[in-house]
């Protein structure tokens, strides 16, 4: 296969979570310059709705829905609606999340369920959904959306958010464990483990601290809005063939320290 095959999705069907903004929106267009049809589905569905019109203008198809993926009623419909118009589900990146910024001792109670309910049962949730499909198939890739923060601790004096990093270090593992399971049924399962990118979360923290940040990170920059795109095309296509259960971690170099 030619290479510019490897990393060829047209005709292919991707279903991206917080596709309406931010690093979703980056991978919903990335997919659609690779030829996929796109669903982008959060909350807001304006914003997704406004991805949405500019992924057709690439020439491909893309639908925008709302969708609260603590909700199984909510996961359910985009999964039913996408699988009703297009007939399969080939990829999905579970992108959505919260975070709380808050020291340990102080963090309330609601605050730690919000961040693990929409990290951790969500992606589970719509992994499920998906998955359900996925397997009819015996075919699907599912990318997660990590961080570099479930990889480590984080120096509080930056990042104070401990039930966001519980809540990415849960995700490695549930990624790791779920491609294991559903490997042998033609299921591939990968992270990616971003570091800081500006975007509507991070911007209280890299106000605050974002020389700091800087300073530990060996490319000395951020994130940009196209550092992500390469890295997903690739965990989607068939560039990725023989690769499931890893973490790759975008983040500057920052891990290396």
């Amino acid at each position: 296969m030619h290479v510019k095959d490897l990393f060829d999705l047209t005709g292919k069907v991707a279903i991206v979570t917080g596709g309406g903004r931010g690093l979703g929106k980056q991978i919903a267009e990335g997919f659609a310059e690779a030829g996929a049809n796109v669903v982008v589905c959060s909350r807001r569905v304006e914003t997704c709705e406004e991805v949405s019109q500019r992924l057709k203008a690439l020439g491909v198809e893309s639908v925008a829905m709302k969708c609260d993926i603590t909700k199984p009623d909510d996961v359910r419909h985009v999964v039913n609606e996408t699988v009703t118009k297009f007939g399969r589900i080939d990829i999905l990146v579970n992108n959505s999340g919260a975070t709380w910024g808050a020291p340990v001792e102080e963090m309330p109670l609601e605050a730690w369920h919000k961040v693990l309910d929409v990290n951790v049962t969500g992606t589970f949730l719509m992994t499920q959904a998906v998955g359900r499909v996925m397997l009819e198939q015996q075919y699907g890739k599912i990318i997660n959306i990590a961080s570099v923060a479930g990889l480590k601790g984080s120096n509080p004096k930056i990042m104070n958010a401990i039930g966001y990093n519980a809540s990415k270090g849960a995700v490695i593992t549930f990624t790791k464990d779920l491609a294991v399971k559903w490997g042998p049924k033609g299921i591939y399962v990968n992270a990616i483990a971003p570091g800081f990118f500006p975007t509507k979360m991070s911007k209280g923290l890299l106000d605050a601290g974002g020389e700091a940040i800087l300073e530990g990170t060996p490319l000395r920059k951020f994130g940009s809005d196209t550092d992500l795109k390469g890295v997903a095309l690739f965990l989607a296509s068939s560039a990725s063939d023989f690769i499931t259960g890893d973490v790759v971690v975008v983040d500057g170099g920052t891990h290396a320290l």
